[in-house]
């Protein structure tokens, strides 16, 4: 079997907010990616999935649990480890003009690891610039411009041509579509699954637009307050979600006709999330779950395999899809 590119296992990242209260954001997080794949991560605002993915790339500092990249355990305590890190994996942010240093022009932003480390002369870099800038549909006259002088969409395209300098292995995608207009998100997301096929990258493809994570990945992870509660193949969450909160959060999915999905009924969740500050016991779901019984609000469920490769967690999911 191939082995994974990047191992996460028990990852978690708690704030401390005073008065001794913690927000789990991520809470004991676990997945595997093998290259050239990309793992959709999904999830309603406030979910941990921007955590998680800062999470992965230590820009938090991890709480607790492990990552291993490329076979290797990232280990805060090993000196450079993050400039280690930086060589491997890389991050495109989601707003792509706060992601820019205004002060600096297009070229020295698409090489500016490069330029830091004195990787190369600084005409191989300036010609990288120029290749890398190609490469995003950008011209090599756009490189001696500053980053208000573009679009949403070119920016993030410099931000691609940035993370694509240092060659990683892997790219954090942090919701790279969603500050942009309709007309150009279908641009920026043809455009990275062009690169992934040509140059066998893999994406941790952070988003709430759930059209488009089935669209670029091969695995869907589902959050909720922090943890996973399904995860699969994508057309198997698709197409048959076994976690009460992911049957929700597809139907809300928009499609222009009912015959293209076989349960077109609008699933809607009655009550509040519960305060991420104040989690209730047992299943954090509990208080929006239909199915809710005394051991969901007693015990936290465990990730279980109720089908092969298709995880959830959730204490009656092999009776509420009739696999019982």
């Amino acid at each position: 079997m191939e082995s994974a590119l990047i191992e996460v296992n028990e990852l978690k990242k708690y704030f401390k907010i005073g008065r001794g209260k913690v927000v789990k954001a991520v809470d004991g997080i676990t997945f595997s990616l093998n290259r050239g794949e990309t793992l959709g991560v999904v999830g309603e605002s406030g979910c941990g999935k921007t955590t998680l993915g800062r999470a992965i790339m230590h820009i938090y500092e991890p709480t607790s649990g492990t990552v291993d990249l490329c076979g290797e355990r990232i280990d805060p305590r090993e000196r450079g480890y993050r400039r280690k890190l930086s060589g491997k994996m890389q991050m495109i942010f989601q707003d792509p003009y706060s992601a820019l240093d205004p002060r600096m022009t297009v070229g020295d932003i698409v090489v500016e690891g490069l330029n830091a480390r004195s990787i190369g002369s600084r005409a191989s870099r300036r010609a990288k610039a120029m290749e890398l800038l190609k490469l995003v549909g950008l011209n090599e006259e756009h490189a001696n411009r500053f980053p208000h002088e573009f679009s949403g969409g070119q920016r993030q395209r410099i931000g691609i041509a940035r993370a694509l300098s240092m060659d990683p292995k892997l790219i954090i995608c942090d919701e790279p579509i969603s500050a942009l207009d309709v007309s150009i998100q279908a641009q920026v997301m043809n455009l990275l699954i062009e690169l992934q096929s040509s140059m066998n990258l893999t994406y941790i493809f952070v988003a709430h637009d759930l059209a488009m994570v089935r669209y670029i990945s091969k695995s869907i992870m589902v959050m909720y307050l922090g943890a996973e509660v399904e995860y699969g193949s994508s057309s198997a969450v698709y197409h048959a979600p076994l976690h009460p909160y992911t049957k929700s959060l597809f139907s809300a999915i928009l499609v222009p006709s009912v015959r293209d999905r076989s349960d077109s009924r609008r699933i809607k969740l009655e009550g509040e999330i519960p305060s991420p500050i104040n989690m209730p016991p047992g299943c954090r779901f509990h208080p929006r779950c239909q199915y809710s019984t005394e051991v969901c609000r007693r015990e936290s469920p465990v990730r279980d395999e109720v089908l092969p490769g298709h995880f959830c967690a959730c204490h009656h999911a092999r009776e509420v899809n009739g696999l019982a």
